[in-house]
């Protein structure tokens, strides 16, 4: 019964869809824990490449179960586009199941958000207006509807009617926007439901049964640490628990059953929207790290804002989600640069901290502090093996394990799934602990 979870380590977009697809070869449940539609994965796969912003990277095995967990907000129209995407590309998606206690993602959460965020103005948040934040309100205000409710008309019609009540007194009160009508609703999100029934489940009865069967089971989460709506830089995150330890809520699951967590980091850091990001390079550094990387978002399509490698970041990351390894991303991507820097510890008021603070403000006054390391000229892109990296590669492959205290599990020198080398076997390792542990 191994499990391994799979956390972004820094502010998404570490390249996790392609760990975890890594990973999922040997895994027979591969699980998304938390977030919505707001969040996408590049996976590269027979020779293409994929974008999956809903379904989790297993679903190219029909072997496999992927699942769509509890803790998702979950956006039926689309998933069934996702879905159709994959099965035009000729992908069996036999393998997908759909919590029944998911929160169901409408289109007025969509129009919500995005009233919210133009009314921000300077100071909006940079959501990705898909109503992920409004769908986890109405959630935590359980006035929300689940995918189990999809599947009773009665029951929908009931409470879609009086949620469309509630929502319009915001449109029309507080926005002055148009109303909007219940019925159109109630017809369209029923026949999302029927469409995806046969999918539906309790995932996390499927999740339990598979872990007691033996079964090697792996949870991925959308966005990063640093988005964390606790222990990211709030209020610029999402509306979940990245973290690892929203796994185990996300799915259903206790934490003794996750023997591995595994942060997934680039080997520079990259962030999408607003807020603080001390070690940003908004420069020709960053300019030039953005172009060869492609760093762009995978459901937006924004530019990414580029920065030095932060081990302040990383050791948050580390403390708050019970890191065990590391995975770095995007080595490759100094090929040519003839120093790189890692930030090592913040200035703040004439004061040096090795913590990430949690006032916006402090983190907008922090000054990093930097270590520069000499660069590498050669193409790393066909290093198979830790022996094969130049030299200053594999200091600065080293270095990085020395500031956030972590093993490094793999490290990638291109986006495909054979561009990642592995150093540590996790799924051996998670064996070995759940047997001494028995």
């Amino acid at each position: 019964m191994p499990a391994i979870v799979v956390v972004g380590s820094q502010w998404g977009d570490e390249g996790k869809g392609k760990i975890t697809d890594f990973l999922a070869q040997e895994a027979d449940v591969i699980v998304r824990y938390q977030g919505g539609n707001n969040a996408g994965h590049s996976i590269s796969f027979g020779g293409k490449k994929f974008a999956l912003h809903s379904i989790p990277s297993g679903i190219f095995d029909p072997a496999k179960l992927s699942i769509i967990a509890n803790g998702v907000v979950f956006n039926p129209q689309a998933v069934l586009e996702e879905l159709k995407y994959l099965q035009d590309a000729g992908v069996d998606t036999s393998g997908l199941r759909i919590s029944d206690r998911a929160q169901v993602l409408f289109s007025f959460h969509k129009t919500i958000d995005e009233l919210q965020e133009n009314a921000r103005g300077a100071a909006k948040i940079g959501t990705t207006k898909n109503g992920i934040g409004p769908a986890y309100v109405d959630k935590y205000k359980r006035s929300g509807l689940r995918v189990a409710d999809l599947l009773d008309k009665d029951y929908l019609t009931k409470r879609l009617t009086e949620i469309v009540e509630e929502k319009n007194l915001i449109f029309t009160k507080l926005y002055n926007a148009p109303a909007i009508e219940a019925a159109p609703l109630i017809e369209e999100y029923y026949g999302y439901g029927q469409q995806l029934k046969r999918y539906v489940m309790d995932t996390s009865y499927q999740i339990d049964k598979e872990l007691r069967k033996g079964k090697k089971v792996l949870f991925e989460g959308a966005q990063g640490v640093m988005l964390d709506i606790d222990h990211g830089t709030y209020p610029y995150v999402t509306s979940s628990n990245p973290i690892a330890g929203g796994a185990t809520i996300g799915a259903g699951v206790g934490p003794s059953k996750i023997q591995e967590v595994l942060g997934v980091c680039k080997a520079y850091t990259s962030r999408v929207g607003e807020g603080p990001f001390p070690t940003e390079q908004i420069n020709e550094i960053g300019d030039k790290i953005r172009e060869i990387a492609h760093e762009y978002g995978v459901t937006t399509g924004r530019p990414r804002r580029i920065g030095w490698f932060d081990a302040v970041v990383m050791r948050h990351a580390a403390r708050v989600s019970g890191l065990t390894k590391l995975s770095v991303n995007c080595m490759d991507v100094f090929s040519g640069f003839e120093t790189v820097k890692i930030c090592v510890a913040y200035k703040l008021h004439d004061e040096i901290i090795k913590y990430y603070p949690a006032s916006l403000q402090d983190l907008y006054d922090a000054e990093p502090i930097y270590e520069e390391l000499p660069g590498w000229s050669e193409d790393i892109t066909n290093v198979g093996t830790l022996e094969e990296l130049p030299q200053n590669a594999l200091n600065y492959l080293n270095r990085l394990s020395e500031l956030t205290g972590l093993e490094i599990a793999t490290f990638a020198v291109g986006p495909e799934r054979d561009a990642t080398v592995v150093l540590k076997d996790l799924w051996k390792i998670a064996e070995e602990e759940v047997i001494n542990n028995a």
